[in-house]
């Protein structure tokens, strides 16, 4: 016996077209309810974990965390969400009423229609990042932007290429930082007296001329600098070539004056506060305060904020080797720019270095603007979704991550590679302004989205 197909609902007696809640009462609208706003679906939009809400409170969710979450559950959903068509029609059959109230109170607010329409933007340039991904997967959002898996791994070759390269030169040629001063010969002397400034090109032929060598050197006093054979008669040059002797009487090496210096006699700490300052830069500083005060800090503070009355640019390497105490218009300034500019320091000791560091200190000035956009726009979204009350934790958390880091690294430090140090400094300082433009393109769009 073959049983009815095309006209079950009829042979029932019932009229397919009519009202489902005339036949059957039981169903409620609590049934067809939204687990965000708690009324009844408005274009209810099925996520992949199988959820449905109003495609208005999944706006305003994404709009408001930046998510691509389930509000209930939180899995990610793949791709960008569609109106499930089959559930719509049916909630709109069932309660005709209960939907067109609803479709008008959304109509007039004007927060919910500019969610939408920022939503369905987000969800348009998904499609266009990713056109050919394939269906059902064309909308995922990508995590490198325009970095793709392969330009990632060809710049990685490339770092270790050039972190070898680098090695090798270092290796060929013995630093004056690692050589013991009563060892230099004359060349070596010239090349020390040389990387005191541009001025000392007046004297360069003198010293050679006398061979003067590294022990010689260390015998060598005021009177004799004044006096033939050196005739050094501008005082600000003899204070600076002394003030730069005694420094090597008293460490036996000649003190690192450059960023490559630096870095051969403290690969750990350059390693450090190369990331520190760069994550972390009021830390990093108060690192330097605190623990590297006369060597680091002071060189620091007196070339960011020179005195108003210290002498002509010549006096650079002067003002570098000064261990003066810094005076109180000096911390004024220093301690405005740490609270409000930090990275703004680091460009302005970078430019002192131009002309002996010259793409470097390019490189460093690009590289601390890029994150000062990046701390402004961290600071635009604090304010604008009312967290300000968030900053004194999120401080301490940052404080407790940063700090965990450094001792695990402190502790695992002689178990690390030099060839992986020397990879982790040369991306951190050359590849790491790449990785920043990408993210501030991306905060352009997130705000952009939220403007719009």
């Amino acid at each position: 016996m073959e049983e009815p197909q095309e006209n079950d609902v009829t042979s029932m007696g019932l009229d397919k077209d009519a009202p489902l809640q005339s036949t059957h009462p039981q169903i409620s609208v609590s049934e067809f309810s939204c687990h965000c706003c708690y009324e009844i679906l408005v274009n209810p939009t099925t996520l992949n974990c199988g959820h449905s809400f109003c495609r208005h409170c999944l706006a305003l969710w994404w709009a408001s965390s930046k998510k691509t979450e389930c509000p209930e559950c939180r899995e990610k959903w793949e791709g960008f969400p569609k109106v499930n068509i089959l559930l719509r029609d049916a909630i709109e059959k069932l309660f005709p009423d209960a939907i067109q109230g609803r479709i008008e109170d959304i109509q007039q607010n004007n927060n919910i229609v500019q969610s939408l329409a920022a939503f369905q933007k987000y969800g348009s340039d998904q499609v266009q990042l990713a056109p050919s991904a394939g269906p059902g997967r064309g909308n995922q959002p990508r995590g490198g932007g325009f970095f793709s898996g392969v330009l990632t791994a060809l710049t990685s070759v490339a770092v270790v290429l050039l972190v070898y390269h680098w090695s090798s030169r270092e290796s060929e040629h013995d630093l004056l930082v690692h050589k013991a001063v009563d060892k230099w010969t004359a060349e070596e002397v010239v090349l020390w007296l040389e990387q005191l400034g541009s001025w000392t090109s007046l004297y360069r032929d003198k010293f050679l001329s006398e061979r003067v060598n590294g022990r010689l050197l260390l015998t060598l006093t005021e009177e004799e600098f004044s006096r033939t054979p050196f005739t050094i008669e501008n005082s600000s040059h003899r204070r600076a070539i002394l003030g730069e002797l005694e420094r090597i009487k008293a460490l036996g090496v000649k003190p690192p004056q450059n960023l490559w210096e630096y870095k051969a006699v403290n690969p750990g700490r350059s390693l450090f506060l190369l990331y520190a300052l760069k994550s972390s830069p009021r830390l990093g500083l108060l690192y330097l305060y605190l623990f590297d005060y006369t060597d680091t800090f002071l060189p620091f503070i007196h070339t960011i904020c020179p005195l108003q009355d210290s002498g002509s640019g010549e006096d650079l390497v002067a003002q570098l080797l000064d261990l003066r105490e810094p005076t109180w218009r000096q911390w004024r300034e220093f301690l405005l720019k740490y609270s409000f500019l930090p990275y703004q320091l680091m460009a302005e000791f970078a430019w002192d270095w131009l002309e002996i560091h010259y793409w470097t200190s390019r490189f460093l000035i690009f590289n601390a603007v890029l994150l000062s956009v990046l701390e402004l726009f961290s600071f635009w979204r604090i304010w604008s979704r009312s967290e300000l009350k968030t900053v004194p934790q999120r401080m301490w958390r940052h404080f407790w991550k940063v700090s965990t880091q450094g001792l695990f690294v402190a502790m695992f430090w002689p178990l690390i590679p030099q060839f992986v140090c020397n990879c982790l400094f040369y991306w951190a300082l050359y590849f790491n302004p790449i990785i920043n433009i990408d993210l501030v393109v991306k905060e352009v769009r997130r705000l952009e989205t939220q403007v719009l």
